[in-house]
């Protein structure tokens, strides 16, 4: 894409930005900020380089309001207007404490006591 003026090649990449961001309901969320994610892979994430420069260390990821991973993050690489970011961990997020035990598929759920 050489041959394009330069204004034209910035008017297509704020387009295909745009176009991610609408597809996408992948956010990141760090210190009470919230960035929409443009593309997720297993080993990372890409935001817009101009909303999150400078993000790092422990992050939250939602879809919409869901909340999917709690990773620790370093920003990897800028290319084409979009910042990558590697996981150094990335767990995922459960609305249950885990259990310190075996629990059997087929148990009751509940027992009723005799009078």
């Amino acid at each position: 894409m050489e041959f394009l003026p330069k204004e034209m090649l910035e008017g297509l990449q704020k387009a295909r930005k745009a176009d991610l961001r609408r597809k996408n309901r992948l956010r990141v969320e760090a210190n009470g900020e919230s960035y929409k994610i443009l593309r997720f892979q297993d080993d990372g994430f890409t935001v817009d380089s101009d909303d999150a420069p400078n993000l790092r260390g422990l992050v939250d990821i939602f879809d919409g309001g869901r909340h999917l991973y709690q990773c620790l993050i370093v920003a990897s690489e800028r290319e084409n207007g979009e910042m990558r970011f590697d996981f150094k961990r990335n767990t995922m997020a459960s609305d249950k404490a885990p259990l310190d035990f075996y629990r059997d598929p087929e148990a009751p759920i509940a027992l009723l006591g005799s009078k």
